[in-house]
């Protein structure tokens, strides 16, 4: 850890210091009523960009902490505006639910339709203070932890079949899609996982990830752009932010994917209903919870994390190889006590999670008067104001970070790992641990787990590779130019 860093770590834990900074007004503000949320939503999607819009702000009022309005806004969000956290010592008050509440608030200033959840109002947009909350987060950590010893052994068998096609395509085509190729696998791990069954002996065949994506894309609409050249903006924009999709085009969709998990989940619904869930209702979470938490957060990660890796070049890969292939040797096999054992693994994949988030919001209303505190100011927020964190500039504060835009794979090693409470990824710290009293990610553990899998089972077969890297709708694109394959194990 740089000196710069540990000197602010200790300056965060002292309350003295926070006493110490000035209270001042929240700057920004809203503009006018309905035209100042369109101009907003403009300069975020299309005039500035996302990163644009938040750094210009930024800079223009000289503080971390603002106000604005989030899209989507007119006429999909009856109320945008919000107050914006870009640090890292302002933004875990989003994680305090005896301070914020986060009813409806997965998604930003407006929720999508029961409708694309059978009328239910699902685990992820419930606040902790609502009864059904315990009762399937509760449910959710159970059946995670009865396949606890599964995961390690079915991710590697998935893993086998997309190291396959990575091969074939880039022997056949000279290039493959590492985020089609990915999201089948991911889609047939989880799948697999809660239901034991291939999903293509069902009647999804190979079109799950298809279809979750389908279903994914109609929920979060109003927070994506298309970047297609073709379309005017104005067009866009009154297409995908100003009216909600109707869930009425992916309902037979649906339909299929809850039909596949209610006919082969037999045994976490079984469950469900033993702890007082309705199997009906117990089954539209179970599809939520792999559909749009897992399948979704594993679309977002898995890129993102071999775009870091393979840019990083072939130094790095050299380094994990030898790290992988020494611990695995000396354990005899790939197992959690061998996982553990590697440092630069296990850094290289928070160092990922850190710099490209899968979730990159965070909401919460907040449901008291507060005060919370940049590096340099103090601010209050009254009760029943909005509360938006955008978790890439928390998590690369360059006062809590050094040389926060790179990508340094040993940042978390050793003295390093004392950073870690500043990565957010999972709706909470990383050195905290989901419970059913706050809204950290019931699968934070395995989501590392995996990460880390992916990483050992690469550089188990093969010594470097190449790609290319680019942008999609809600993350990165991977295409593997080149694999070189091991030389010794």
């Amino acid at each position: 850890m740089s000196s710069s860093s540990s000197s602010f770590e200790n300056d965060v834990d002292s309350s003295s210091s926070l006493c110490k900074l000035p209270l001042k007004p929240i700057p920004g503000g809203y503009g006018l009523p309905f035209t100042g949320p369109i101009k907003d939503r403009l300069d975020y999607f299309y005039n500035q960009g996302r990163d644009g819009f938040f750094k210009a702000r930024m800079n223009k009022y000289q503080s971390t902490i603002f106000r604005a309005n989030m899209p989507p806004g007119p006429f999909m969000a009856s109320n945008p505006n919000v107050i914006v956290l870009l640090d890292a010592l302002s933004f875990p008050v989003l994680f305090d639910t005896s301070k914020v509440e986060k009813r409806n608030v997965l998604d930003g200033t407006y929720m999508p339709s029961a409708a694309f959840t059978g009328g239910y109002r699902v685990c992820a947009y419930l606040d902790p203070s609502e009864t059904n909350h315990e009762l399937l987060k509760r449910w959710f950590m159970s059946s995670l932890a009865a396949r606890h010893h599964h995961f390690i052994p079915l991710f590697r068998s998935c893993l086998s079949e997309l190291f396959t096609s990575l091969e074939d395509d880039i022997s056949d085509k000279g290039e493959a899609d590492f985020n089609d190729i990915s999201d089948n696998m991911s889609f047939n791990f989880v799948f697999r996982l809660f239901c034991d069954k291939y999903p293509t002996e069902t009647a999804l065949g190979s079109e799950g990830a298809g279809i979750v994506s389908k279903w994914l894309f109609f929920q979060l609409a109003p927070l994506i752009t298309l970047g297609l050249s073709f379309l005017p903006n104005f067009l866009e924009d009154l297409l995908l932010h100003t009216f909600p999709l109707p869930p009425l085009f992916v309902k037979s969709d649906y339909k299929k994917l809850y039909d596949a998990f209610y006919a082969f989940g037999s045994s976490v619904l079984d469950e469900a209903e033993r702890v007082g869930i309705k199997r009906d209702e117990a089954c539209h979470n179970l599809v939520f919870l792999a559909g749009f938490n897992a399948f979704g957060g594993m679309k977002a990660l898995f890129p993102a994390l071999i775009k870091w890796v393979g840019l990083a070049g072939e130094k790095l890969h050299r380094r994990l190889a030898e790290e992988i292939r020494e611990v695995v040797k000396a354990e005899g096999g790939v197992t959690f006590a061998a996982l553990d054992k590697m440092a630069l693994a296990k850094s290289v994949v928070y160092e990922a999670l850190r710099i490209e988030p899968p979730v990159p919001f965070q909401y919460g209303k907040a449901k008291e008067d507060m005060v919370v505190h940049s590096h340099d100011a103090a601010f209050q927020i009254k009760k029943g104001e909005m509360i938006f964190g955008y978790q890439p500039f928390a998590t690369k504060d360059p006062k809590v970070f050094e040389n926060p835009e790179e990508f340094v794979a040993d940042r978390f090693v050793g003295q390093g790992g004392r950073l870690l409470k500043y990565v957010y990824w999972s709706n909470g710290r990383e050195l905290d641990n989901p419970t059913v009293e706050n809204k950290q990610c019931p699968a934070k553990d395995l989501v590392v787990l995996l990460s880390r899998v992916i990483l050992v089972e690469f550089f188990l077969r093969y010594d470097t590779f190449d790609i290319e890297s680019g942008t999609l709708l809600l993350g990165s694109s991977v295409t593997f130019k080149s694999l070189t394959k091991a030389t010794h194990t």
